[in-house]
C-alpha cells in the first residue's frame, strides 16, 4: 500500500502578504439609508435657506443698509448648496420630491419678514438658524466615527450657522413685537419640512 505524500504548500504571495483592512472603505459598501436621508435634507434645508435670503433681498434691493449683511449671509449658504448638490451626485442621493414647493415656502418667507420690517426680517433668521444649528448638532453626533467627512462639513456649516443666528440677534432679533410667536411658527414650519424632506 502506498503512502500519499501531501503536496507543499506554495508560498504566500505579496497580496496575501498585506493586511486587511479593519473596516470596509465607503466605496465598497452601499452608503446607509439614514446616511442618505441626512443628505437628501441636508440639500432641501440649504436650497430654502438660500432661498429665504433671496426673498429679503428682493424686497430689500440692495441700496438698504441691511443688504450687504444679507448678502454675506446668502453666499455662505449658497456655497453650502453647492456642496450639497456635489454630494448628492457623488453619494447617488436621491433630492427631496417637494423641492418647488421649498423654493416657494423660502423664497415667501423671506420677502414677508422683510417687508414686515427690520427686526421681523432678522427673528425669521433667527429661528430659521437655530433649528439648522440644532439639527447639525445632532447630524454631528450621529456621524461620529461613521462619515469622517461629512462629520466635518457639518460642523463647517453649523458653525456659519450660529454665525447667521447671532448676527440676527445682535440686530434686534428678540426686540420684534410678538417675538415669540414669530420665531415659534417658523421653527415649526422648519422642523415639518425636515420631516417631510426626510421622506418625500
Amino acid at each position: 500500500m502506498t503512502e500519499t505524500v501531501g503536496k507543499p504548500t506554495p508560498p504566500a504571495t505579496d497580496a496575501e502578504n498585506q493586511p486587511r483592512p479593519l473596516r470596509p472603505l465607503p466605496g465598497d459598501r452601499p452608503l446607509s439609508e439614514e446616511i442618505k436621508r441626512m443628505i437628501r435634507v441636508d440639500h432641501a434645508g440649504e436650497y430654502g435657506a438660500a432661498q429665504i435670503y433671496a426673498g429679503q433681498l428682493a424686497v430689500l434691493g440692495h441700496q438698504h443698509r441691511l443688504s450687504s449683511q444679507i448678502r454675506h449671509m446668502k453666499e455662505q449658504e449658497q456655497r453650502h448648496l453647492d456642496t450639497f448638490d456635489r454630494l448628492v451626485i457623488e453619494r447617488q442621493v436621491r433630492p427631496t420630491a417637494v423641492q418647488p414647493l421649498w423654493r416657494l415656502a423660502g423664497f415667501g418667507l423671506g420677502a414677508a419678514t422683510a417687508l414686515m420690517g427690520e427686526r421681523a426680517l432678522m427673528a425669521c433668521t433667527a429661528a430659521v438658524e437655530e433649528v439648522i444649528d440644532d439639527h447639525y448638532a445632532d447630524q454631528e453626533r450621529m456621524l461620529a466615527g461613521q462619515d469622517a467627512d461629512l462629520a466635518a462639513t457639518v460642523a463647517e456649516f453649523r458653525a456659519e450657522e450660529a454665525e447667521h443666528r447671532d448676527i440676527a440677534i445682535e440686530h434686534g432679533a428678540e426686540q420684534t413685537p410678538g417675538y415669540g410667536l414669530i420665531s415659534g411658527a417658523i421653527k415649526a414650519g422648519c422642523k415639518a419640512a425636515i420631516w417631510v424632506s426626510k421622506r418625500l
